[in-house]
């Protein structure tokens, strides 16, 4: 198995459910999930539950988050290297759903991220990490500046630079060091937001992608098809009905972590996204970001549960 860095948010998500119709400007009976998440951890927790030797490094607090978020990597395996701020808060989002799990409002505290210039982060012991790792793992969470970093040192030793795009917002950070990535996982608005383009299908990202300057990355819409391209290929699958829907947190970091796995055993194009989807499809039957219970051989089983996605010309 592959020797992972992971870089990026690593942080609590909190849920707060309504009992009932939300009701501006009064108090709602409802209940609240909280739960540790992060575009690169829940994909570092997912490559670590199917063998790989995992290794994170995200900012955090010194506070009883950063002790959640802590327990959480162990009990996924990985090996824990914060960088921690004792007088700072562990970055948080909370939000508010409807019963139905549409969003009502959100805030998002991550303001300890932008306090991570490149000089921070690119330390002589994070540049001996990035020399024993197979593939780098990244969000766009941290500022432009130390993802570019980042990028640069991942080029100048020949490391596969794998991202989580995690918003619209924030994936325009790598605009200026597409070139470096070998794969960036993201949806349709954040393909939107890199190209310029307003609408395009499914097989058409990957060519506006392209002359943006990006030479691999996955395109998710929601359960519709999925487009992944690398090295002038591309591919774009419809994925068969979900049997069963929970919670489609984490569903697109789960169709990264199993495209990469398969990537990381030399799998075809196809191959590797059809082991994203079946992923995607377990963690989306499952509350949280992340299912516990993943292993080698859950995937296998579900591959060969799931219904073959339908290939669609692009």
């Amino acid at each position: 198995m592959a020797r992972v860095l992971a870089i990026g948010g690593a942080h609590i998500d909190r849920k707060g459910w309504l009992d009932g119709p939300h009701r501006p400007g009064a108090s709602n009976p409802g209940r609240w999930e909280v739960e540790a998440g992060g575009g690169a951890f829940n994909a570092a927790r997912n490559l670590a539950r199917l063998g790989h030797r995992v290794t994170l490094v995200a900012p955090r607090g010194g506070d009883a988050a950063a002790e959640m978020v802590a327990r959480a990597g162990a009990d996924a395996g990985i090996e824990d290297c914060p960088l921690t701020f004792l007088d700072r808060a562990t970055p948080s989002y909370s939000a508010i759903l409807e019963p139905d799990g549409n969003l009502v409002t959100a805030l998002a505290d991550m303001a300890l991220y932008d306090l991570i210039p490149a000089r921070r982060l690119m330390t002589a012991r994070l540049r001996q990490r990035l020399g024993a790792a197979d593939l780098l793992l990244a969000d766009s969470n941290l500022p432009e500046s130390a993802l570019a970093a980042l990028a640069d040192a991942a080029a100048d030793i020949g490391l596969p630079l794998a991202v989580i795009a995690v918003s619209p917002a924030k994936v325009v950070r790598w605009r200026t060091s597409l070139r470096s990535i070998a794969c960036l996982a993201m949806n349709a608005a954040e393909a939107s937001a890199l190209t310029g383009a307003q609408t395009a299908t499914q097989g058409e990202w990957p060519s506006m992608l392209a002359r943006a300057g990006l030479t691999g990355g996955l395109i998710s819409a929601g359960a519709g098809p999925v487009a992944a391209f690398a090295q002038g290929a591309t591919t774009v699958l419809a994925p068969p009905p979900l049997d069963e829907l929970e919670d489609v947190t984490g569903a697109g970091d789960a169709l990264a972590s199993g495209y990469l796995d398969g990537w990381l055993a030399g799998g075809s194009l196809e191959d590797n996204l059809v082991r994203g989807i079946a992923l995607a499809r377990l963690t989306a039957a499952v509350r949280g970001p992340v299912r516990p219970d993943l292993s080698q051989a859950l995937l296998a089983q579900a591959l060969s549960a799931m219904a073959k996605p339908v290939s669609i010309r692009s």
